[in-house]
């Protein structure tokens, strides 16, 4: 949690295997966590109220495992 998040997600996300998501709502957390298998959660201070709810959803969502996503996930891994 931090008001220069982009910064840590930038520097988060050269490596490998480390996929970082700014999320402003529960939503959002969910569509990241599903669609790109984000595990690290990024929390801007100045935005949101209601941490636990987006953290809850970050946790509880499982990875998509359709192909497309799974391809994704891999390009991503490999860059």
């Amino acid at each position: 949690i931090d008001n220069l998040i982009t910064d840590y997600i930038g520097k988060a996300n050269r490596f490998k295997k480390v996929r970082a998501a700014i999320c402003h709502s529960a939503d959002d957390a969910r569509e990241t966590r599903s669609h790109n298998n984000a595990n690290i959660l990024c929390l801007a201070a100045d935005k949101n109220p209601d941490y636990a709810i987006i953290i809850e959803a970050f946790l509880s969502t499982p990875p998509l495992t359709e192909e497309k996503y799974l391809r994704r996930i891999k390009k991503l891994d490999e860059e």
